[in-house]
């Protein structure tokens, strides 16, 4: 089997493509990958680290207003599916496959008009428009939200989660190493994350927070953002039990081990819940499309599985008081979280790359 794939920009687009790609080459030993990305994004780091091919593209996403800027990008868009034709060519692969962020465009486009079969995977309740413009020819749609089908009107689509559940679903942890690896002591884990980028909102109020989490029983790690990671480094005041680390590579494993999770509302995070079943607060970015990561939460706290913060109202105090909430009614919303989660989506997700390809 012979396929190419792309998604990138973010960790939600990258890890799904990621985990399929695993639970293809355990069913398929001869498998060839193809990853195609940026060379700025979080893929080109990301995709190597996993001993995958990886090559890249120049494309950037299309302004919603008028600018020159997208002038430059029909030029890149164009360049690309002229450089992607050659590589479909070389490589002759029996199905592409796009998991979002706008380099997927240009990929799964070449492929569509190479008339090679397609996929896509949509991990947001509200598609993107790369997604929706691709999925009138796309051969499957794959959906990780109840609900999702109203936008891919006349598509061929299917209901199967986030394959980056599953992928968490099945690691292996080391509770003591873990521990041992991040210093924490026995005390309840409390993750706090912003997403692979991290975010200044939630940043600001875990370091106004410091002061009152150092009295909570509980360990935090606090994942920055690389960028963020020296500014916060300085402004945090010292606590015994707030560790603040600027990323972290082997999430899953450090999940496993988690009991509340609080972060953006992004579909990988999402999966990764509720997977595992993890209590979560969530701060929905507002900066992202269609505000999408507000109508992701809603299906985990509408359930009684998340606590929803508002960016506009986070403070340090109001965290707090969210965590100590949170802590209080663990158990059931650990319960309400397992109940959604979608543990064979990776499988369900080969199995449509297998059927295509039939």
């Amino acid at each position: 089997m012979k396929i190419m794939i792309s998604g990138g920009g973010t960790g939600g687009h990258i890890y799904p493509a990621l985990a399929l790609i695993e639970t293809l080459q355990k069913r398929h030993p001869d498998l060839q990958v193809q990853y195609i990305g940026t060379e700025n994004g979080l893929e080109a780091d990301l995709v190597p680290r996993a001993g995958v091919p990886f090559k890249s593209i120049q494309i950037a996403g299309l302004k919603r207003s008028l600018s020159l800027e997208n002038l430059k990008t029909a030029y890149w868009f164009l360049k690309a599916v002229r450089a992607l034709k050659k590589d479909m060519a070389a490589l002759k692969p029996d199905v592409v496959i796009g998991t979002g962020g706008f380099v997927s465009g240009p990929v799964v486009y070449t492929a569509q008009q190479l008339g090679i079969r397609t996929i896509l995977h949509e991990q947001n309740s509200i598609p993107g428009l790369t997604n929706k413009f691709l999925s009138k020819k796309a051969d499957r749609v794959a959906l990780s939200f109840k609900g999702s089908d109203v936008h891919f009107p006349g598509a061929n689509v299917r209901l199967i989660g986030n394959p980056r559940g599953s992928q968490v679903l099945q690691t292996e942890v080391d509770e003591a190493s873990i521990r041992e690896q991040y210093r924490l002591d026995d005390r309840p884990i409390v993750l706090v994350y912003g997403g692979s980028r991290g975010a200044e909102a939630i940043n600001r109020a875990v370091v106004e927070a410091i002061p009152a989490l150092s009295e909570l029983p509980i360990n935090v790690l606090y994942v920055t953002g690389k960028v963020h990671f020296d500014a916060v480094s300085k402004q945090a005041p010292p606590s015994d039990n707030v560790h603040i680390h600027p990323y972290v590579y082997d999430m899953p494993s450090l999940l496993a081990c988690t009991s509340l999770v609080i972060s953006r509302a992004g579909a990988s995070t999402i999966s990764e819940l509720t997977a595992l079943g993890l209590p979560s607060i969530l701060v929905p970015s507002p900066y992202v499309t269609a505000d999408h990561q507000t109508k992701n939460a809603s299906a985990l706290v509408e359930n009684g599985a998340a606590l929803l913060i508002k960016e506009e109202a986070l403070t340090g105090v109001l965290l707090v008081e969210k965590i100590r909430q949170a802590l209080e009614q663990r158990e059931e919303m650990a319960n309400a979280s397992r109940a959604l989660g979608f543990p064979n989506a990776s499988d369900a997700l080969a199995d449509l790359v297998e059927e295509v390809i039939q």
